[in-house]
């Protein structure tokens, strides 16, 4: 692998990083003053901020288990994407830690895609960033992906 693929490489492993990083702390959909997302909901009234879960959205456990399911492969996602730039960068070729990259942003979608489409909808909630970081980060991680197995000798 030259150089300049190398990093690259480092460079889009980086952005999905941290892409998916910030998707599971950004809210999904905003009803009103209420963030809802990965984390649970953010309630803002009068200056004050409150964090509750999603259970008042009436949504069943499925999608619930979903909301962490995606939040904790965002994170691994994440972790191994940092591992695999670390390795690169440091002129190494980590094929295992591919391997863990592949696998961690696949779950990471397939959650996300759940989790995105399982929503049971509230009444005047409109889309907020966070699924979109999150697909910006599984595009970001497979471009880096496919570079590295192209390139790999």
């Amino acid at each position: 692998m030259d150089n300049r693929s190398r990093w690259l490489v480092v460079v889009l492993a980086l952005a999905s990083a941290t892409g998916f990083a910030i998707s599971v702390q950004s809210a999904w959909w905003s009803v009103g003053e209420v963030s809802i997302g990965p984390f649970g909901s953010r309630h803002c009234f009068g200056g004050e901020c409150r964090e509750t879960g999603l259970s008042w959205i009436g949504a069943g456990e499925l999608w619930m288990r979903s909301a962490v399911a995606t939040r904790a492969a965002g994170y691994i996602a994440m972790f191994v994407l940092l591992m695999f730039a670390g390795a690169i960068a440091a002129k190494r070729q980590p094929t295992l830690v591919a391997r863990g990259v592949a696998a961690a942003i696949v779950t990471a979608a397939a959650s996300g895609c759940y989790f995105w489409f399982g929503f049971p909808g509230v009444t005047t909630a409109s889309v907020a960033q966070g699924g979109f970081e999150l697909l910006a980060g599984v595009v970001l991680g497979s471009a880096a992906l496919v570079l590295f197995l192209r390139r790999r000798r």
